[in-house]
């Protein structure tokens, strides 16, 4: 992204820019996925699909991929590609996390029924889902894009929290591996994206795929969540 004329958006004459782009910075013939960021409101869904059925078809993506937005959006984009022929989306990336369960309502249906590999973002809520309720970091003091996520439904979401802190002591593991052992048995979650930054985070992930959580926890870790307000797919 970029100021000025065709900085963002997915319009052809964007996506064929960019993808130029990253390969000359990744130092690569082809990405094994390249996805889309968020809905484009003023781009037609055609042209933005066309423009990335070329991209593989010259063989500079293999598969394509979308993220955060709303169901209908999404299925719209399927069934675009396949009215023409064209390249159907293989993944979303999508906002899904112990305390930010909206999208169990329509876009794992989806997905699970078109056979969308799901690879969520924010898997830890920020970080939220990992530390004592009222321990605080740089990063939760002054990220405002997680405050503006999560501040809002802090005295609901307080209660999953404890319920990850009780069942991550029972188990003598790490808070990190519960939440995430709870987002991969959700159908149809290939992977999370973890944003690792140390080897320490690499390695809980991994873990944490050897945690297989109990009916009754995972019904202890659901219980209290409520309803909120819809956050990424705008």
């Amino acid at each position: 992204m970029h100021e000025g004329p065709n900085g963002a958006g997915l319009s052809r004459k964007a996506i064929m820019s960019e993808i130029d782009k990253s390969l000359k910075r990744l130092g690569t013939d082809y990405v094994d996925l390249y996805q889309i960021h968020r809905w484009d409101y003023n781009t037609p869904i055609e042209e933005t699909m066309e423009a990335l059925h070329d991209i593989v078809k010259a063989g500079k993506a293999r598969y394509i991929g979308a993220s955060a937005m709303y169901a209908w959006q999404f299925l719209k984009a399927l069934h675009v590609a396949e009215k023409h022929g064209w390249t159907r989306f293989v993944s979303m990336q999508n906002h899904l996390n112990l305390i930010y369960r909206e999208e169990e309502r329509e876009m794992l249906p989806l997905c699970k029924s078109e056979k969308i590999g799901v690879i969520p973002y924010s898997p830890l809520a920020g970080g939220r889902l990992t530390r004592d309720w009222q321990e605080t970091t740089h990063r939760s003091e002054t990220d405002q894009v997680a405050k503006a996520k999560y501040d809002a439904t802090a005295n609901t979401d307080r209660a999953i929290v404890e319920q990850v802190a009780a069942i991550a002591e029972k188990r003598g593991v790490p808070r990190v591996q519960i939440a995430l052992a709870w987002l991969l048995q959700k159908e149809p979650v290939t992977a999370p994206i973890i944003g690792a930054t140390k080897m320490s985070h690499l390695e809980d992930a991994a873990a944490a795929l050897s945690i297989a959580l109990t009916p009754e926890e995972i019904a202890a870790l659901e219980e209290p969540y409520v309803p909120h307000p819809v956050v990424g797919a705008q």
